[in-house]
């Protein structure tokens, strides 16, 4: 579960941490500033948790208003739904509704390989490139395969992995 803090606009009144949304709800209407008023705005920080929630969040752009789908994302999501999001939010600028957004929506294919030469290698294996007679396989030059595959594909890291991405 992510740690956040809710760091107030208002420099009379004191932050917190929390984890989930029932607890910043709680909090937040506690809160009051150095005069007794009640603080009303927040800067949401992620502080702690996962490095994909982390990308997660920084995607997500969270504040007090979405911080609910936030946390939804976090606890129902997979992982790999998770990085869609990310490349498409976060690197692509798609937009979302965050009260009701799903990962599927965005047209996202995943490749999980280190490089566009391993892409290309995995592409001739599965024969997307045909039949290869077996005496003609080393003579393929799978470095101009992998030039070729990076005008479609994009190589980014999420959270330490290394993923590979088209957009369609």
């Amino acid at each position: 579960m992510p740690q956040l803090h809710a760091q107030p606009y208002d420099l009379d009144a004191n932050g917190f941490y929390f984890e989930n949304l029932e607890e910043y709800a709680c909090k937040a209407g506690k809160n009051r500033n150095a005069y007794g008023n009640p603080v009303e705005e927040y800067q949401i920080q992620f502080i702690d948790g996962d490095g994909i929630d982390c990308a997660l969040a920084k995607a997500w752009g969270i504040n007090q208003a979405n911080i609910g789908g936030y946390f939804k994302a976090c606890d129902e999501w997979e992982d790999y739904q998770k990085k869609i999001f990310i490349i498409a939010v976060g690197e692509i600028g798609c937009s979302f509704d965050p009260e009701d957004v799903h990962p599927e929506e965005f047209d996202v294919d995943l490749y999980h390989v280190d490089s566009m030469e391993e892409l290309a290698e995995q592409m001739v294996d599965e024969g997307l490139f045909g039949d290869i007679p077996e005496h003609l396989e080393r003579y393929i030059d799978m470095e101009a395969i992998a030039r070729d595959l990076a005008y479609d594909y994009t190589e980014t890291e999420i959270a330490g992995e290394v993923l590979i991405y088209r957009f369609s």
